[in-house]
This record gives C-alpha cells, structure tokens and sequence, in this order.
C-alpha cells in the first residue's frame, strides 16, 4: 500500500518536558522470567541455607544481597554504585522479595561480615544447579574443561591480590582464579579463587578431584571427560583420572624434555590427518613416571609471516611451515578424533570471554578478599541462570560433536538482556489482579510468552 508524506512524517523538533514521577514503572519488564525461575529454582532458600551459620541477620538478609548482585549482573551493570540508577525499579525489588533497595554502604557492609563458609556453600550450589541439569538432560558424555583466567585490578591494596604474569596489563595486581566449565552445557561448574602470581597448576589438584568426585556423587553415571592444558601435565593427577575411569587429554610441555624434541626432529615419516594436520603416535613418557599413555605428535602446516618490504607487482609463493603440539591421552579412537577432542577445549575460552564481556567476571569491587570471591561466584551463577534459561525454552540443537561443542546454540548475555529484560512496562492491579503492561511489539510479546509458557511446563 503507497503512503503519503504526511501519513509517514512528523515534526520532531520539539523537545518534551521531562517529569519523573513515582508511577511503578520499571525498564526491566523481562525480569518476570528470570522470577519464576528463581521460584523453580529454589534459589533464595538454596541461598539462605548458604549464610545460616552467620548468625542472627539484620533487615538485609546476606542471602537478599547475594540474589541483588545475581540480578545487577544480569540486567547489565557493573559497579555497586549503579545501583543507585534502578533503585526504585519495582520488577527488581519484587524479584528480591524488598519494599525497599538496600544502600551501597549495606551492600559493601554484608559483603565484608560474609566469610569463607560462605564462599563454599555457595561453590557447592554453583554444582548441585549444574549437576541438576545434566542429570535432567539424561547426558550419558560430560565434559569438564579447566583452565585460569587474570583478573587485573588498579588498586593495591586489594586483599589477596598479587603481580604475576598479566599480558594485557603488566605489573598490575590480580587475581588468578581457576575455573571449571561443562563443554554440553557452557556453564560454570566451580571456581577456585587463587592471587594472581600463582602457576596455573597450585591448588590444581584438589580442585579436579573435587570436581569429579561431586559429579559421580550427584548421580552421574556416563562417561566423564576432561581437557587439560600444559600446566596440568603431571603423573599423579593423570594417573589419579585414569584410575577412576575419567577419559582426558593433556597437553605436553614437550619443550622441557629434550629427549621428545629430539625424537620430532629426527622423524621423517608423519601419518596424514588432513591437507593442514599430520600426526605419529609415540611410546613415550617422562623418565620418572611409573606408566606412560599413548602420546600423540601432531603437526599443522601454517604460514610463514614474510618479512621485509612486499612488492606488489610481483608473485611471491606463500612460505610454509609448521607448528607441533603434543597430546597425551587415556582414550581410544583415532588421531583425528583425539586431535578434534582436544582442540575442542578452546569453547571455554569463550565461556570464560562472555562471563567477562556480559557478567563483570573481570570486575573486582572490594578491597576485601571474601567480598571479591563472593562477587566472581554471583557473575558465574548468573551466567548459569540464563544458560538455564534458555535450556529450559527449547530442546538442544546438535548431537555430541568430536570437539564437544555445547549442545544447545546459546545467545549471549548481552544479546538475552537487550532482547528480553531491558524492556519498559508498567505494574498495575486492574480489579486487584497484578499485571505487567509492556509496548505492544508483537515479537517481544510471542517471546516473552514462548518463555513463560515453557517454564510453567518446566515446573
């Protein structure tokens, strides 16, 4: 149908007055969804469970200011302080089960009074919500993939902070926590706070036996996996996996054993994998382990950076050579497969890459140890909370993949939250009946009910 011109334009060059009037708007009507599913969830009695030991609270229980750092995190802000912008938001103090939003001082108060009891209940919450879900999606292959991440901080008086390796911003204090993450599910499974001059295997260990065992202690009963870096590379926690049925992959430090590089520049014959990969498998481990496992020595023809001026006008061939990487494993299957396997492991980074970008993983808010522990748990459990969310809306969209990609194709955090949360509505009681108007937009409206139709089946 044609239109005319003034059917299609308007004046806009008057500027509205401004009025702000307390009128129970909110700017996060999408946070309806993440209620019920915290209602589901159980999350504020699972959460008051966690600080009961600390004794007789005040009107702010610990477990309401954990929940707000959860949803300041999920609807998309960073430092305490902005939550001064939302304050009278009533979807958020419903959400808290509030009349009233705590102050920054109340906030920063209950962080400091929270103490390493908390810290580790709250860690086996983080598990029990993810074991939760594999056993629910009847998974018979997890994944569990480890590795650290800097959390750099300008301050230096952060407690427990310390100057270690940092490559985008050398000499600054950090933290250097170790993280645990499901490949199916691209959650955080658990998190091991370290000082940021740590190597990335201290306190390794204990953190993948932990792991593991509260995976088997939860029900699960499929296959266990896991992918390991370079730092791990140890006779007694590969052995350990080993002995309790855990399928790894490991990357060797093959640099430090002159003996294996020797044997890699003496070879001539290499198995094709495909026109970039080439491999040979090798009977060998370091002199002072009892038992070796099948290693595997793979090649991957790249391209050589040229040096020097580029003439344009004339053809210059593209200079060829090659990486090595070593990987050494308990599983059967071809090299192809175990190459595939462990290259897989690099989904994490991403996880770990959005916790940061969306979530303020990276954001250290105190200048107290157990306040920043309790932070970096918050920005994981909402990360968890709105991959659960959209597993619970849909079915997963692949089947296992060689490199264990996550089964269900996820939209980010930031992508969830400008689509769904930040949307403007208004709390009304027409006939005492309590309803959340919002504009009238028809995808927001099929989403929104597509959500909350799938969790009422959910529950």
């Amino acid at each position: 149908m044609k239109l005319s011109k003034t059917e299609v334009r308007c004046s806009t060059s008057t500027i509205p007055e401004l009025r702000f009037e307390d009128q129970a708007l909110t700017s996060f009507s999408g946070l309806v969804i993440i209620q019920k599913l915290v209602q589901q969830l159980g999350l504020k009695e699972r959460l008051r469970s966690c600080v009961r030991h600390l004794g007789p609270q005040a009107s702010y229980h610990p477990a309401t200011i954990f929940l707000l750092l959860v949803t300041h995190l999920v609807i998309g802000w960073r430092r305490l302080r902005d939550l001064d912008y939302y304050r009278g938001d009533p979807l958020v103090t419903r959400l808290l089960g509030l009349r009233r939003m705590p102050n920054v001082s109340t906030v920063t108060r209950a962080l400091r009074a929270m103490d390493t009891g908390v810290v580790d209940r709250v860690r086996g919450l983080l598990r029990s919500l993810v074991t939760a879900r594999v056993l629910s999606s009847k998974l018979s292959r997890l994944t569990l993939d480890f590795d650290g991440s800097v959390l750099s901080t300008k301050s230096r008086t952060t407690e427990g902070t310390a100057v270690g390796f940092n490559r985008k911003s050398k000499g600054s204090r950090s933290y250097y926590p170790l993280l645990a993450t499901v490949a199916q599910t691209g959650q955080v499974f658990d998190l091991h706070h370290r000082p940021g001059n740590v190597h990335d295997s201290n306190g390794a260990r204990a953190f993948i036996e932990a792991c593991m065992k509260s995976v088997r202690d939860a029900g699960f009963r499929g296959i266990l996996e896991s992918r390991l870096d370079s730092a791990h590379f140890n006779d007694e926690t590969l052995l350990w996996l080993d002995e309790h049925g855990i399928q790894f992959s490991v990357s060797v430090p093959f640099e430090r054993f002159p003996a294996l590089k020797k044997v890699i520049e003496d070879r001539q014959r290499w198995r094709r994998i495909d026109d970039d990969w080439s491999y040979f498998e090798e009977a060998w481990k370091p002199g002072s382990w009892k038992r070796g496992f099948r290693c595997f020595v793979i090649r991957q023809r790249v391209r050589v950076a040229r040096k020097g001026p580029i003439q344009l006008e004339l053809f210059e061939p593209i200079q060829r050579d090659y990486e090595y990487k070593v990987i050494m494993t308990n599983k059967k299957g071809s090299a192809r497969a175990i190459l595939g396997f462990h290259n897989g492991r690099g989904s994490q980074e991403n996880t770990i890459g959005e916790i940061k970008s969306h979530l303020q993983f990276d954001y250290i808010p105190t200048r107290r140890k157990i306040g920043n522990q309790v932070y970096s748990l918050a920005a994981c459990l909402a990360h968890n909370l709105v991959r659960e969310l959209q597993m619970r809306v849909r079915t997963p969209d692949r089947v296992t993949t060689i490199k264990r990609a996550c089964l269900w194709v996820f939209e980010t955090a930031g992508t969830f939250r400008k689509r769904l949360l930040q949307r403007a509505g208004r709390l009304t009681r027409p006939q005492g009946v309590l309803a959340l108007t919002m504009a009238g937009n028809r995808a927001t409206a099929e989403e929104m009910y597509r959500y909350m139709s799938a969790l009422d089946e959910a529950a």
